[in-house]
């Protein structure tokens, strides 16, 4: 996966976790670069990752995070940590990267890029909590800008293609080495790296940012203890970060010792049971190989199962299920779901997360109706609004439905899905594969220009300013074909105001590129 690297470049990630925080200097608000060239930076790096075909794009892992991720901006923002003016002008928008290594990385602007092989490795939600918080506190106090400022020398473009070279050593020393420009960047590329101070900030804040969001702290203490015994047994590449920023023993001790001053908290079960389907489902999604996904398929098979804990017996299941699912052996996916759905008949996140699986395997089935009844769909007034991964499962089944067998049932449970599906994107402009899946609907409704028109949002949210010029002309034209009586005036004035902004977009593209 392209993004492996850049945790070596940018951010040690979990290298330095949080040890005392009395006579931490406090580095204050870097200043070298401004808000808006960083988050220009951190957009240009963005634009290509989308690009990567190891990018994810998976409703149920990204719902997993943000539910990790928004608690910890909340945090920030109540500890005073992050100002209203770095809310408001960067992304924090978190990109999962199909990639098996152990890694968690911030790019310039806030973005945050989180590896599959971290969260197939951590227990508890409090353990990448941990990792993430870190992360955050990276960004907030613009540690970013100040690794960057220092190669005052460097253009913009250079630092970028430097990251982005450094990225692609991940998948290819010889495309790293085509990418990474000249000896200058190979330079720089230790000096980019955290000081030893601002990784002490980071972990200090870091700490406390997870405590403010409602976190276990334990959760440091037990990321760690797994980060150092990697340090100790593991060469393989699997976690990169450590042959850059070893672990260091007086660090362990010192979380230590903080976190004897904490209480405990209580385990809470449906939430381990949902972190062991959430690792099991990166572990299949990470792109195992056949072998490895037959391995895991039999494992539910195995008389030993019976002798784990719960909270291992669902992992197993769900993760046999997925790799069947993975394998297109559905009916031997679809074996193992009484037997899931019996484990965690107690516990409705948990629940939640199996019928959801039951509706993608449903989908794989080309099964549309079995979709809508695994989702316990009700198609009256008084339904209750949908969560981000049913809303898209919905949408797309009814889609489906209305153009294979239309009927006033889907039509009208096609409708309230896009009108959900509107009033998401207002609030989430930059949802790409919510605009991509509206314009599905949109299309399926017979709205021509209207799906147009997500489609080109749905190109300006991944950056491809190209794309969205493309899809937005054509939703232009299909305004103009529309006789006065059925043509959508207000749809119409956006289409042609949104393609000047992409127009736009484009130009300082260019003009950046003739720039470099």
């Amino acid at each position: 996966m392209v993004i492996l690297a850049l945790s070596m470049l940018l951010t040690p990630v979990w290298s330095q976790l949080p040890g005392s925080a009395s006579n931490l200097p406090a580095l204050g608000d870097g200043s070298d670069i401004t808000l808006s060239a960083e988050r220009k930076l951190g957009d240009r790096i963005a634009r290509e990752l989308y690009r990567d075909p190891d990018y994810l794009e998976d409703p149920v892992l990204d719902e997993y995070l943000q539910n990790i991720w928004q608690p910890l901006v909340k945090g920030a923002q109540a500890r005073g940590e992050m100002s209203a003016e770095l809310q408001e002008r960067f992304a924090w928008k978190i990109l999962i990267g199909r990639d098996r290594s152990v890694n968690a990385f911030a790019l310039p602007g806030g973005y945050l890029g989180i590896h599959l092989g971290l969260i197939s490795v951590v227990t508890t939600r409090d353990e990448l909590a941990s990792v993430m918080a870190h992360e955050l506190s990276h960004v907030t106090q613009r540690h970013i800008s100040r690794s960057i400022g220092d190669q005052a020398r460097m253009t913009p473009w250079l630092i970028g293609a430097m990251i982005l070279g450094m990225l692609a050593a991940s998948k290819s020393a010889q495309g790293a080495q085509a990418m990474i420009v000249g000896g200058q960047a190979m330079a720089a590329q230790s000096q980019l790296n955290f000081s030893r101070d601002m990784e002490r900030e980071a972990d200090r804040i870091g700490y406390s940012v997870m405590s403010e969001a409602g976190f276990d702290t334990q959760g440091f203490v037990t990321m760690f203890g797994k980060l150092q015994q990697a340090a100790g047994l593991n060469d393989s590449g699997a976690f990169p970060y450590l042959r850059s920023h070893p672990l260091s023993s007086e660090r362990m001790a010192d979380m230590q010792a903080r976190q004897q001053l904490q209480t405990p908290r209580a385990a809470n079960a449906a939430q381990d049971l949902v972190q062991a389907m959430m690792s099991a489902r990166a572990r299949v999604f990470a792109q195992p190989g056949v072998d490895a996904l037959r391995a895991w398929s039999q494992e539910a098979a195995d008389a030993s199962v019976a002798t784990q804990t719960p909270t291992k017996q669902v992992g197993i299941l769900y993760g046999a299920c997925l790799s069947w699912m993975q394998l297109r052996d559905m009916s031997q996916a679809r074996a193992l779901l009484p037997r899931l759905h019996l484990a965690v008949a107690k516990h409705a996140p948990a629940q939640r997360l199996v019928n959801l699986l039951e509706a993608e395997l449903a989908f794989k089935e080309d099964d549309m109706q079995g979709v809508l009844k695994s989702l316990t769909h009700r198609s009256g007034p008084n339904q209750a609004q949908l969560q981000r991964p049913e809303l898209i499962l919905t949408a797309q089944a009814s889609a489906r439905l209305q153009v294979a067998a239309p009927s006033a049932e889907i039509l009208q449970i096609l409708s309230r899905s896009i009108s959900m599906l509107q009033a998401w994107v207002l609030q989430n402009p930059q949802d790409a594969q919510a605009w991509q899946v509206l314009a599905t609907a949109l299309s399926a409704q017979g709205r021509t220009l209207a799906s147009l028109r997500a489609e080109g949002e749905a190109q300006l949210a991944r950056m491809d300013f190209g794309a969205a010029v493309d899809r937005l002309r054509a939703a232009q034209d299909a305004s103009r074909k529309l006789s006065p009586a059925m043509g959508d005036h207000i749809e119409a004035s956006i289409v042609d105001a949104r393609l000047r902004f992409a127009q736009g977009l484009l130009r300082e593209q260019m003009l950046e590129r003739q720039e470099r």
